[in-house]
């Protein structure tokens, strides 16, 4: 097996080692600045000061994956970033790190030997079974994998031969005690994503499948690695990762100098660059494992919890996940760091990872925590010492009660001053931050929303309002595209409805059953049972999962729709949409056209974030070339057709009819749109006309569209995924399901 780079490189060239030559000590002293969020959350002045115990600092990815790796109670961790930030090199290196476990001989679940509660379906093994000590796996989830490769399937060999039914282990199985490693996890199949989440959860897998009822133990240390240019990953699932880490490239021409020089000099010789440190992954693999040893027994105190507490209703998250993974991740921090009960350094440490992902209120929401509010709130006094377990005091009553009896004098009056207390830890720090520098802090807020509402004109760009939940968009019937969440498609990787014999994966049990019942009718059965197959036995699994769809919105931002009241209650229903768009997986596309011509604002793209972006940014004003938004919208969905046969459009266009630009313009856009219409591309057009005089042009256009026509005046915001929702559903003509 080629030797893999090493997990304290990696992590090395991004919180300098003192190795990196030519490097000054001022240069090496700020380069764990460089990377992600900074530098290492939790690390005091004297550590960072200290060039040659570098090595034992980490930025925040390295860190985040060796407290998931202390404590796997955390939950995992989910690595966000560009492409070519080392992430998957990154945690593909975690796994040499870590202490190696001792297992059964033969026992292919790895249940723990030195746990007498641990039980595994190969078992049960006498006392004097032979055990041996191996290193961690780190076992990768391909994107493309099925539920039988992830929990396990029937053993093909043995049930073809002897007809036995036994269970071939998945991957699950594989991955316990060790990582589990999904690269792209953003892509991977949401009912896949569903089982990974349940089994590091709860620890177990159930098997409940083809004749077969199992349980075996799963606990593995849970990394996904993504990059959001390619589609986020819906909430619910982002909330189940204990802990969050952005990453990007960084801009040191100094620290990416040292980056290229360490990987090139990996791949010209591997060994020898493993080996030059090989002490400094040993060293890691010692701390790691003495800090499980002791997590257990860190103490974290009430005041540590109620901080905790304060902290995470702060920053209004919601529910108690993250309050119990802050909690659980302090303590492997302060296991890490060699302290036996947590500390404010920990807490802080512990809320920059869990908590950033978890106070997103929307899709379209930045992740990222701020630390100024987090320092407010943490205080600049440390926690106190835990009170000792007995009674200091308990023999004589009347010594203990002067000095306790003092206490609560002067906690009687500080009782109603308790509060006062706790609201004055922010007004003290207040003056400690330097309160004059604050109060003009929070002058500006009010000055930036009247810069935008202010800049008259019809270029200026009107603001979308709130986003709301729209009603589920689906396309009848069953289609091929691509993952999603929104229409019923055939898939390779969706739950079993049937079998058949096209292309697929093997149902095997399907396929013994139409081999044993044509045996039956030839009256071909051999000796002992066996069953002889022929290629007419063969089924295939037919799935059933969720497709995504391509929502294409063509927009009129033109001098017609420049009323701020017009275009703030259309961009308010798109911008809607959008956010259904980005749960659902659905590809997204934008057109925009004013002036002279139509531009295409966002080719179909997973990224809606980017989407919602241009949306709010859109300017009005000029005049309307309808055709020319028409022949664009055409244009992408041909383009995209040829990309993908399967994906199923849904067009979208906003319009009072209009069409000023150029000669002949309204019956050029009447052309266009009858074109369309001959395309069979599902439409709904939106008549943004208003006033008691109305020309009707929007309703002709419909007509030539095929298309499905809505007046203005029954488009709010519900109304406009009304009529979409109506539209997908078949109940407009001109669909193409």
């Amino acid at each position: 097996m080629p030797p893999k780079y090493p997990f304290s490189a990696v992590v090395g060239c991004y919180e300098a080692a003192g190795t990196s030559p030519g490097l000054d000590d001022a240069r090496q002293g700020s380069l764990l600045d460089q990377r992600g969020a900074g530098t290492s959350p939790g690390l005091d002045d004297a550590r960072r000061g200290s060039l040659l115990d570098r090595h034992l600092a980490l930025d925040p990815m390295g860190l985040a994956l060796v407290l998931t790796a202390i404590s796997p109670g955390i939950g995992g961790v989910l690595v966000r970033g560009e492409k070519g930030t080392a992430k998957s090199t990154t945690v593909r290196g975690l796994a040499d790190v870590m202490p190696a476990i001792e297992v059964h001989e033969g026992d292919r679940f790895s249940a723990d030997p030195a746990d007498a509660s641990a039980v595994s379906p190969d078992g049960p093994f006498e006392a004097g079974h032979p055990t041996l000590t191996r290193p961690v796996r780190l076992v990768e989830l391909p994107v493309g994998a099925t539920e039988d490769r992830l929990l396990g399937s029937i053993q093909l060999e043995k049930a073809l031969t002897s007809g036995a039914v036994e269970l071939e282990p998945g991957l699950l199985a594989r991955a316990h005690r060790g990582v589990l490693y999904v690269d792209e996890v953003n892509l991977l199949h949401d009912h896949l994503v569903d089982l990974l989440l349940d089994a590091a959860a709860t620890g177990t897998v159930s098997i409940e499948r083809d004749g077969i009822s199992l349980h075996h133990a799963a606990r593995f240390v849970l990394i996904g690695t993504m990059n959001p240019e390619e589609g986020e990953l819906r909430p619910q699932l982002l909330d189940r990762f204990g802990l969050t880490v952005e990453v990007a490239a960084p801009r040191d021409p100094a620290l990416r100098v040292e980056v290229v020089r360490r990987r090139l000099a990996f791949d010209a010789d591997p060994e020898a660059f493993v080996e030059q440190y090989a002490a400094r992954q040993a060293d890691l693999t010692r701390r790691i494992a003495d800090a499980r040893a002791r997590v257990g027994s860190v103490v974290v105190t009430d005041a540590a919890l109620l901080k905790v507490a304060e902290v995470c209703a702060a920053f209004e998250v919601d529910g108690l996940r993250a309050d119990i993974v802050t909690t659980r991740t302090a303590a492997a921090h302060a296991a890490w760091a060699g302290r036996e009960r947590v500390t404010l350094a920990d807490i802080r440490a512990a809320a920059l990872l869990a908590l950033p992902h978890r106070r997103r209120r929307n899709p379209f929401d930045a992740p990222g925590l701020d630390e100024d509010l987090l320092d407010r709130i943490l205080g600049d006094e440390e926690l106190p010492e835990p009170d000792p377990e007995p009674d200091p005091q308990p023999d004589p009553p009347g010594g203990g009660d002067d000095p306790q009896g003092e206490a609560p004098e002067t906690d009687g009056p500080d009782a109603p001053g308790h509060e006062d207390q706790a609201d004055q830890q922010p007004s003290d720090q207040q003056p400690s931050a330097e309160p004059g520098e604050q109060e003009p802090e929070d002058q500006p807020a009010p000055q930036a929303p009247p810069t935008p509402s202010g800049s008259g004109g019809d270029q200026a760009a009107a603001r979308a309002g709130a986003a709301y939940r729209p009603r589920l968009l689906t396309v009848d019937g069953v289609g091929e595209g691509s993952p999603g969440r929104r229409s019923r498609s055939r898939s390779t990787s969706g739950r079993r409805v049937g079998s058949g014999t096209g292309r697929g994966s093997l149902h095997l049990v399907e396929t013994l059953r139409a081999a044993a019942e044509r045996s039956a009718r030839e009256g071909a059965g051999s000796a002992g049972g066996r069953v002889r197959l022929q290629g007419a036995d063969l089924r295939t699994a037919v799935r059933e999962g969720r497709e995504g769809n391509l929502l294409l919105f063509c927009v009129d931002a033109s001098g017609s729709m420049a009323a701020r009241r017009r275009m703030a209650q259309v961009k308010t229903a798109v911008l809607s949409l959008l956010t259904d768009a980005y749960r659902r997986r659905d590809k997204v596309a934008m057109v925009g056209f004013r002036g002279r011509d139509a531009q295409l604002l966002l080719p179909p793209t997973g990224s809606v974030e980017v989407a919602a972006a241009l949306l709010d940014e859109l300017p009005s004003g000029g005049r309307t070339p309808l055709a020319e938004g028409l022949l664009e919208a055409e244009r992408v969905l041909r383009r995209e057709r040829l990309r993908d046969p399967r994906v199923r459009p849904l067009l979208v266009l906003v319009t009072d009819g209009r069409a000023t630009s150029g000669p002949d313009a309204v019956d050029r856009s009447r052309l266009a749109a009858a074109h369309l219409a001959a395309q069979g591309v599902p439409s709904v057009v939106v008549d943004c006309e208003q006033g008691p005089m109305r020309m009707g042009l929007a309703h002709v256009l419909a007509a030539h569209l095929r298309a499905e026509h809505v007046p203005m005046a029954e488009v709010s915001a519900d109304g406009l995924v009304d009529v979409v929702s109506s539209r997908s559903t078949g109940r407009s003509p001109g669909r193409v399901a």
